[in-house]
C-alpha cells in the first residue's frame, strides 16, 4: 500500500512523522491542536507521540504542535493557496491525495445571510485516514439480493461501527458485479468526499468498473443530476441526514433505481424522530435495513430488518 501520509508533511516535519506514517493501515485519526498534544487514534486506542515521534500512552511528555507548525501544514496541504481552496474549507474539510480528509477548525467568517464564507486562523485539524477494506461486505452482500434483484437497503449505524467501509465495499460489489447479481451502472452522490475519497476529481478509492462519482455535491441535488445525466441503475449516499434527501430517495426509487444508504442511529426509531416519519414509510423505501454495532471491539451486523417484519440476527463482521 502506498504510504500517503507522510506526503501530508512539510520537509522539515517528515521525520518526526515517519513513524506514524508507517502505521498509516493502522491509524484512524491525527488529532492536531494548536498548543496541545498530538494525539493519535489507531486500533481503538488514543496514543501521544513524544518529542521524537515515538508512540507513547501518557500526554505527560508528549510533543505539543505549534501554531505556526499548524499554519505551515496547512499551508503546504492546501499546496501554499488557501484562496484556491475556499470552497473546501467552507465545508470544514480538504480532501488530500489517497482520500484522507482533514478537517479544520478555528474562526468562522459568516456572510451578510449568515452562511460560512470561510474558516481562518485554523487552530485544530483533524486528518482522518482513509481506509478502503476490499472484501468487507461479503458477510452481507447475500443478503442484499432477492427475487427481483439488488434490494433497496439502509445501513443504519452508530458513529465508528464501520457503515462509509461497508457502504464503499457494496458499491464496488454491486459494479463489478457478484456471485448473487451481474454489475449494475451504479451513481454515488459523494458529498463529504469520503466514499470515493476523490482527489482533483479522480476517486482514490475502488468503487467499481462500473460507477459514477459526483463529488462535494449535496446530496439532494447530486441524486437528480446524476438520474438526469448518467442514467444509473443504483444510487447511493453516505450519511441520510434530511427529509429533503429522504424525498429524492423515494423519487430516484420511483424512476427505477436501487437505493444503497447509510444513517447514523441504533435503531429504525432513531430514523422515524429524526424524519417525522412512521416507520411504515420507511418500509416502503427499503427492503432490508442491516443495523451495525460492536462486539468485543469488532464492527458487527447486529440484526438485518427486512421489509416483512422479520428480522434476523447478525454477529457477521463488517
Amino acid at each position: 500500500m502506498e504510504n500517503t501520509i507522510i506526503r501530508l508533511f512539510p520537509e522539515g516535519q517528515r521525520d518526526f512523522w515517519r513513524r506514524t506514517a508507517a502505521c498509516q493501515q493502522d491509524i484512524q485519526e491525527i488529532r492536531l491542536r494548536a498548543g496541545r498534544p498530538v494525539v493519535i487514534y489507531m486500533g481503538g486506542r488514543e496514543l501521544f507521540l513524544d518529542r521524537r515521534g515515538i508512540f507513547s500512552d501518557s500526554p505527560r511528555d508528549a510533543a505539543c504542535v505549534t501554531a505556526e507548525e499548524l499554519e505551515k501544514l496547512l499551508g503546504h496541504i492546501c499546496h501554499y493557496s488557501l484562496y484556491a481552496y475556499e470552497d473546501e474549507l467552507r465545508q470544514g474539510f480538504i480532501t488530500v491525495k489517497g482520500g484522507h480528509r482533514v478537517g479544520v477548525a478555528g474562526q468562522a467568517v459568516p456572510e451578510s445571510d449568515g452562511s460560512l464564507r470561510t474558516i481562518k486562523n485554523i487552530a485544530f485539524l483533524n486528518v482522518r485516514i482513509a481506509h478502503e477494506v476490499k472484501g468487507a461486505a461479503d458477510a452481507v452482500i447475500p443478503r442484499m439480493y432477492g427475487g427481483h434483484g439488488l434490494k433497496n437497503a439502509l445501513i443504519l449505524s452508530p458513529p465508528g461501527c464501520g457503515k462509509t467501509t461497508l457502504l464503499r465495499d457494496l458499491i464496488r460489489q454491486v459494479s463489478d458485479g457478484n456471485p448473487y447479481g451481474a454489475g449494475l451502472t451504479v451513481g454515488v452522490v459523494d458529498e463529504r468526499c469520503e466514499l470515493a475519497g476523490s482527489f482533483c476529481g479522480v476517486p482514490q478509492n475502488d468503487l467499481g468498473m462500473r460507477t459514477d462519482v459526483l463529488s462535494a455535491c449535496p446530496k439532494a441535488a447530486g441524486m437528480m443530476l446524476l438520474l438526469r445525466s448518467m442514467s444509473p441503475r443504483v444510487i447511493a449516499i453516505d450519511e441520510l441526514g434530511s427529509r429533503e434527501e429522504l424525498e429524492q430517495l423515494k423519487s430516484a426509487a420511483a424512476c427505477g433505481c436501487r437505493i444503497l444508504a447509510t444513517a447514523h442511529g441504533e435503531s429504525a426509531e432513531d430514523l422515524e424522530r429524526r424524519f417525522g416519519i412512521k416507520r411504515r414509510e420507511l418500509e416502503q423505501l427499503f427492503d432490508l435495513t442491516v443495523l451495525l454495532g460492536k462486539k468485543d471491539g469488532r464492527c458487527v451486523v447486529r440484526q438485518y430488518l427486512e421489509r416483512d417484519g422479520k428480522g434476523a440476527p447478525g454477529g457477521d463482521g463488517t
